[in-house]
């Protein structure tokens, strides 16, 4: 049991949150949030820790991506299922390459606030209020759409009901069947760039080849036709976290009902601030962004708070420096992390350190820096002797040009044919592949080693 309550938060410091105008209809959405059941429950939050603490031993790996900021416009089904389906893909590589079982995450179902690095924009002489997300105000650059509007709460709730039926229907429901799920090889390495990753493919196929012509398949084996597939996002708005917040009947002890994990961001891990405040109460696994400015100090408080019982897989430490910073900040805080003798997940975020704006106008980040600052993560646990315990990318399913090279080499020229993103831009499902067949690598290099030394 606990002292804590889920409206403790509100004596902190709020930042980066709407000051809403309508008193009387924020405190009836909230009021008709707190009415309606949590969207996950706490067996599937036990599970995931449980799954989590396994990749901060090195036995798992975790897998998080997603939209950078869910659309109210855009939701459909087909945009779920394709980027459960690169996931999925995605997950195929690490497995196969690493020899882990991967953890899949989707930044999913609750991703639909943003923090902004300015409280205005600016178009055309005109100064309006930041968009910060539909489950805020709205995208359009009109003074009516970006008043905050909290009736935008109970859409984000319905959308991310109807995400999470459709998600719990796609991993348990014959369509992540490995045997499915193996074809995309086959348009991936149809260029002679891919080569490299031509291989890996055509082992797979074999691999699967062969497990179906011993008879183990998806009719013998669950474990081959259903996955586990869990839901995250950043918990930013906390009126909406709080009134979706529950007791834990089996436990006792308080459950946040909007995803199954919740993470701190980069601009709202003050150790005094709200959105600590309220994640430290919840028993659901949580992460924290931690980029450049991050001091050793606060690093530990922030894990004394989050984590005081040290419970492995609680707490996954979500690295953000952009490439060619990871040596110069990684390497101290995993020894602060080690001298606090602290069990946690070491995951590589590689896309918001490397956001640039192109010479075309549009904010981007190259595919290059991406791969670098994955690379950078690895080789800095190698050095430490620690585990790299993930990634984390802002990633779709939709073939966009949002993020310039990659096997398909996608320009600055080209990022104006299909710019979708509401916030930041996104790896498109053939660079998200890239990646993973890049993580594949050097975790089976890590795991060889590992190896190796064990067998000495």
């Amino acid at each position: 049991m606990t002292t804590w309550q889920k409206s403790d938060w509100r004596s902190r410091p709020r930042v980066q949150m709407p000051d809403y105008q309508d008193r009387a209809s924020l405190d009836a959405v909230e009021t008709q949030l707190a009415k309606y059941p949590p969207l996950v429950f706490a067996g599937e939050a036990r599970n995931l820790t449980a799954k989590l603490g396994q990749a901060a031993r090195g036995e798992a790996f975790l897998l998080q991506g997603g939209d950078c900021a869910e659309s109210f416009s855009e939701f459909s089904a087909d945009t779920i299922r394709d980027t459960f389906k690169v996931l999925l893909q995605m997950a195929v590589v690490l497995t196969y390459g690493a020899k882990l079982p991967v953890i899949k995450v989707g930044r999913m179902a609750g991703q639909f606030a943003k923090p902004r690095s300015a409280p205005t924009e600016t178009m055309g002489g005109v100064e309006l209020p930041a968009y910060r997300g539909d489950i805020i105000n709205g995208f359009e650059f009109t003074p009516e759409a970006r008043i905050p509007d909290p009736a935008r709460m109970l859409q984000a709730y319905t959308q991310a009901a109807a995400s999470l039926n459709l998600l719990r229907a796609f991993s348990k429901g014959g369509f992540a069947d490995i045997h499915r799920v193996h074809a995309w090889t086959l348009g991936f390495t149809d260029r002679d760039e891919a080569e490299k990753y031509r291989d890996m493919a055509n082992r797979i196929s074999d691999t699967l080849a062969f497990m179906t012509a011993a008879g183990v398949n998806g009719d013998t084996m669950n474990g081959l036709s259903t996955v586990d597939f869990f839901t995250s996002h950043e918990a930013l708005l906390l009126e909406y976290e709080e009134a979706l917040c529950r007791v834990d009947s089996t436990s006792g002890n308080w459950i946040a009902g909007s995803g199954h994990m919740l993470w701190i961001g980069d601009r709202t891990r003050q150790v005094d601030g709200a959105h600590v405040e309220f994640c430290r109460g919840v028993m659901n696994p949580v992460g924290l962004k931690c980029g450049p400015s991050i001091s050793d100090d606060d690093l530990k408080v922030l894990i004394d708070k989050l984590n005081p019982k040290n419970v492995a897989g609680r707490l996954t430490l979500i690295a953000r420096f952009g490439a060619g910073s990871v040596g110069d900040h990684l390497p101290r805080l995993i020894r602060v992390v080690r001298e606090m003798g602290a069990q946690v997940v070491w995951t590589c975020d590689p896309m918001h350190g490397n956001t640039i704006k192109s010479a075309s106008g549009y904010k981007t980040r190259p595919f290059d820096s991406v791969l670098r600052e994955v690379q950078e993560f690895f080789a800095v646990h190698a050095a430490e002797g620690t585990i790299p315990g993930g990634v984390h990318v802002e990633m779709t399913g939709k073939d966009v040009t949002e993020c310039t090279g990659g096997v398909r080499a996608v320009t600055d020229e080209d990022l104006s044919s299909r710019y979708h993103t509401a916030c930041d831009p996104r790896l498109n499902a053939s660079q998200a592949l890239e990646l993973a067949f890049l993580v594949a690598e050097e975790l089976s290099a890590r795991t060889g080693d590992s190896a190796a030394a064990a067998a000495v």
